[in-house]
């Protein structure tokens, strides 16, 4: 089982704001995250995306950081976009995730694409289900169960 840490937890009220950091957030199963306007009953509950993507873009000349890709949650220490889809994530005490699609279509007017002429959506951010809620908080450990 591989072991990685979250180290950014972001949110969005309404769908088209910038998501902003907070330290703890409830996740709710078969929805997503409390208050988060991208929550809701489908597959793409949950985004998440590794930190080397982002340090990716910041050596290209764009002046990100965590949550800026709309992602929910920002991990070190695994590569997120080479897990297969069906990985089940485990985060905190009771967390369980299921990642359902890698990558994702970037609306047009990207801010970041017009910055550097590129985005790591579309190939490296991941989206998950939530299987079982509770509270994550920043610092948790993310453990990563592999599939068979």
């Amino acid at each position: 089982m591989t072991t990685a840490k979250v180290i950014a937890i972001s949110i969005s009220e309404k769908k088209g704001q910038k998501k902003h950091n907070i330290p703890e957030a409830e996740l709710i199963a078969d929805f997503g995250m409390k208050g988060d306007a991208h929550a809701g009953k489908w597959h793409r509950q949950i985004s998440l995306l590794g930190i080397k993507s982002i340090d990716l873009m910041r050596a290209k000349g764009a002046d990100v950081a965590p949550g800026d890709f709309a992602e929910n949650i920002t991990v070190e220490g695994v590569t997120l976009y080479e897990l297969p889809v069906g990985t089940v994530m485990h985060i905190g005490d009771s967390v369980v995730l299921e990642v359902t699609q890698i990558g994702k279509e970037c609306h047009s007017g990207c801010e970041i694409f017009k910055q550097v002429g590129s985005c790591i959506m579309p190939t490296q951010g991941i989206f998950a289900k939530v299987v079982t809620g509770g509270i994550i908080r920043v610092g948790d450990a993310l453990r990563i169960e592999t599939v068979a």
